[in-house]
């Protein structure tokens, strides 16, 4: 065996085992009908994305239920792969281009397309790479992406399937318009923020009356010119006087109605409203139901178009301002305030959005929702943390169509042909369209007569169809579902963000109901948003976020994902902080240090080892306790909780208490039993910790002993919980305060850990001290161990119902004991107290499980007796 190293080495660790998983296929996943599939399948990343701080959390968390799954001998499939996001990514290409001094305009759409491709396969795979370094253990032969020639087929062949239903329809709506990525938006990537901004009081004169003006206030000025008519309420007599005339709109001088409709608040600025369609959803819908002219005056990009007539070519926002100034000088700006308002901001590019009417492409949501709002009300689909549910049922009780086009070259190109009669085709490749469109149309139609739609399929329009279109790129035409598919759907869990619950998971419920009637997942794990210390959110921008790979360098990957783990429970933000991956790393030396000291020992198989037969029983008892709950945590999906059971198993009970309680002497050996004993449970902590920490449990793993592939750690059997009896853990537990105790006692004191102390005990169960005493004679450093009902010139303390004595001589001062035993009697009353209060608490004991009822009553027990004891230690001192 060779010589283990005083230090752990992180980086050696994480490069030879993740080489070696690799190798020799360990994530691999294939169709086995003997062993029940547990399939994850990756949120894709943007293609154009690097590591953050999310992505390491999320990733984490799929890593560690995907090892401990197939620990568990299920047939664990993840499923890797990216997204081509259509906004980001060509506005990243477009920003290349530029550097390159090439102006996307310059360029057709297919010589675009190749620069994009380029750039796809130059930065698309750095995030999937980046990945491999926190341990992410995917099935990486089945890397996916949502422009893979399959999976394009897919989204195609689902527009014309849902087209030729009825589902998908094309016309005129207000839509949200991105004028930086000059793109449509649905509802759900529209982010609303609080923004300070201004109120304009405008004075529009009255037709035909030199003096008389009524007072508008509008956040957007610049849109005057868009006017069509002023809406008062009907019940306002402040207006009555004005029905049925007009108001001339300043600057453009043009005439526009008064018109009535209770849609107008009275109380709100000054109790008339501009209506502008072109301009303001619900504008455009008073518009609708009062017949209004329509009239945009804004160009893609935000600036003015000649509709206008005033500062054409003018940004939105600088003609805000500009006419805010004309207005002043012509006297017409009565006053302006500031205001608070909340305006719709791209989730892409950030840029604000415009309300504007636009030909897209739509897909029916009232219908196609339903089986998917029933499934998750239904909890057949669970979301964790619950509380996202009656998120999740307003969005999709009040869900509006979505507009599924983008006007974008990038992304999977709508297969609508239109034709030179005006009428248009939906097929799956232009031929078949042909065929149709000579069919329905004029047969001398060619090939040439047909032009493409020039937009994209939203990018989410690829990405529902994920969990199954990774298995199974044929579905959507055959109808009949590949055996991969059959196999390993629906997945088990998703891991995602719940900022994209309606994004992405909603959707990609709506898709499996629709394409498979079935669920395509058993549960949803939100994950919270990782914050820095004051509570923001990481971003770029705010530079705030450490970079993850520089993390893992410093600390180590087995550091950094359980410092992520130590504080984010789902649905829950965490405060992320470098004290919590420093506390990852120092667990990993931790570990590594144990290792160290039992592999150092040496055997002497001559040796009795009965004498450690009791911290056997314990510990073994314990761990198969703190099994118990920690599978009770992963089924719940308490990661957070898991692990944190699992550290305080391992650096508590087991470094802290059980190698102290088994550890020979100095430079003396351990006895055969004890040490084989040792290695079995080590190997059994090993287990535990491999999902949270892969890469120092597989070394240890090797190191313990030489291994073939087949038993590596991270194929090893999750262990199974063996009874364990907790009147065994509870009475170790006691003994521990007492050593404690002791311990606090010397500190107290100034004494040497090294001088030797003795202690009585007044006990009713003296058995259970005799059985440990050799554990308290080692770990308390005692030379004997006594039993009376009061001993003189001593200082003591109380452990539940039994009050220690340790004798100190002469030194003992009463007053000083007695302050001592009191602060402890007051504290034992009050925790009492609190116990107390839940207890009487209808609601707790009714609704909380049997066994915490049950733990909190024997708090109660143990707090009465423990006063009663001091009570009777105070009377003892007089």
């Amino acid at each position: 065996m060779s010589t283990i190293a005083s230090k752990y080495d992180p980086a050696s660790a994480e490069s030879k085992w993740y080489s070696y998983w690799m190798e020799h296929k360990l994530f691999s996943s294939q169709i086995d009908p003997n062993k029940e599939p547990y399939t994850i399948v990756i949120p894709p990343p943007n293609v154009t994305g690097v590591l953050h701080m999310g992505h390491m959390l999320n990733n984490t968390i799929q890593d560690v239920l995907i090892r401990r799954a197939r620990m568990q001998g299920k047939n664990a499939c993840w499923v890797p792969g990216t997204d081509h996001a259509s906004i980001a990514t060509e506005a990243k290409v477009v920003n290349m281009l530029k550097e390159k001094g090439i102006d996307k305009k310059s360029l057709t759409r297919e010589e675009f397309l190749k620069y994009a491709w380029e750039w796809k396969e130059k930065y698309g795979g750095i995030i999937l790479e980046q990945l491999k370094k926190l341990g992410a253990s995917c099935d990486w032969d089945r890397t996916s992406f949502t422009m893979d020639p399959g999976l394009s087929d897919a989204v195609i062949s689902v527009f014309v399937d849902l087209y030729r239903k009825g589902k998908i329809y094309r016309g005129v709506r207000m839509v949200n318009w991105d004028p930086k990525g000059k793109t449509a938006l649905s509802d759900d990537e529209v982010i609303t923020k609080e923004i300070a901004s201004k109120l304009y009081y405008i004075n529009y004169q009255i037709e035909g009356s030199a003096n008389e003006f009524l007072t508008i206030a509008t956040t957007r000025p610049e849109t005057i010119m868009a006017d069509v008519a002023i809406c008062i309420n009907p019940n306002d007599p402040r207006f009555t006087h004005l029905k049925g005339k007009k108001v001339i709109i300043p600057l453009i001088n043009r005439a526009i109605p008064i018109i009535e409709d209770e849609y107008v608040d009275m109380e709100f600025g000054t109790g008339c409203l501009k209506v502008t369609p072109a301009h303001d959803i619900n504008d455009y819908e008073l518009g609708i139901k009062h017949k209004l002219e329509v009239i945009d005056i804004l160009n893609d990009d935000g600036t003015l178009n000649e509709k206008a007539q005033i500062l054409v070519g003018e940004d939105r926002f600088i003609a805000r301002k500009k006419i805010g100034k004309m207005l002043e000088e012509i006297n017409q700006l009565e006053k302006v305030e500031d205001y608070k308002s909340n305006v719709g901001h791209s989730e892409r590019t950030d840029a604000v959005i415009e309300p504007k009417l636009s030909l897209q492409w739509f897909l029916k949501m009232e219908e196609i929702t339903q089986p998917a709002l029933k499934s998750v009300m239904d909890d057949v689909i669970q979301l964790h943390p619950p509380k996202f549910k009656n998120m999740y049922r307003v969005w999709m009780e009040n869900v509006r169509d979505w507009c599924i086009s983008r006007q974008l070259w990038w992304g999977h190109q709508i297969p609508a042909f239109y034709l030179p009669n005006g009428e248009f085709v939906v097929a799956k490749t232009k031929e078949e369209a042909l065929e149709i469109a000579q069919k329905e149309y004029d047969s001398k139609y060619t090939l040439a007569d047909l032009k493409q739609d020039e937009d994209v399929l939203d990018t989410w329009f690829s990405s529902w169809l994920w969990p199954i279109s990774v298995f199974d790129t044929d579905i959507f035409t055959t109808g009949k579902p590949n055996e991969e598919l059959k196999y390993y759907y629906p997945t088990n869990d998703l891991v995602t963000a719940p900022e994209i619950l309606f994004f992405w998971v909603a959707r990609m419920i709506i898709a499996g109901y629709e394409y498979l009637g079935e669920k395509p997942f058993k549960n949803v794990y939100l994950t919270g948003i990782v914050r820095d210390k004051l509570g923001r959110k990481m971003s770029k921008s705010l530079g705030n976020s450490p970079d993850p790979l520089e993390l893992i360098a410093q600390y180590g990957a087995d550091g950094v994902r359980t410092g992520m783990l130590f504080s984010s429970p789902a649905g829950n933000d965490l405060p992320y902080d470098d004290k919590l991956v420093e506390q990852g790393r120092n667990f990993a030396n931790k570990i590594w240090n144990a290792f160290r000291l039992v592999k150092g020992w040496e055997i002497d198989p001559k040796l009795d080892g009965s004498v450690n037969s009791s911290s056997i029983e314990w510990f073994e008892n314990r761990f198969n306790q703190a099994l118990a709950e920690i599978n009770d945590h992963f089924e719940k999906f308490r990661i957070s909780d898991a692990l944190m059971t699992t550290y305080k198993l391992v650096w508590g009970d087991f470094c802290s208490w059980y190698l102290e309680m088994i550890k020979p002497e100095y430079q003396k050996p351990i006895d055969q039993a004890t040490y084989n004993k040792t290695i079995e449970l080590f190997e059994d902590i090993l287990k535990i910790l491999h999902p949270f920490m892969p890469f120092i449990s597989e070394e240890i793993w090797h190191q313990i002993e030489e291994r073939s592939v087949e038993d590596s750690l991270i194929l090893a059997e999750w262990p199974e919980v063996i009874s364990f009896n907790t009147k065994i853990t509870e009475e170790a537990a006691q003994i521990f305060e007492v050593v404690s105790q002791i311990r606090n006692l010397r500190a107290s004191k100034g004494m040497s850990p090294k001088e030797v102390l003795d202690l009585s005990i007044n006990t009713q169960r003296p058995e259970l001290y005799t059985r440990f005493q050799a554990v308290l004679e080692k770990l308390a450093n005692l030379s004997s161990l006594n039993f009376a009902s009061k001993v003189e010139n001593a200082m003591s303390f109380v452990v539940k119902a039994d009050e220690c004595f340790v004798p100190m001589g002469d030194s003992i001062d009463v007053e000083e004991e007695k302050a001592a035993i009191q602060k402890e009697l007051e504290y034992t009353k009050g925790f009492l107290n609190s116990v107390m209060k839940k207890l009487s608490n209808e609601r707790f004991v009714a609704g909380a499980p049997s066994q915490v009822v049950e733990n909190e009553k024997k708090k109660q027990a143990d707090a009465e007796a423990k006063i009663k004891a001091l009570e009777e230690s105070l009377e003892k001192l007089g």
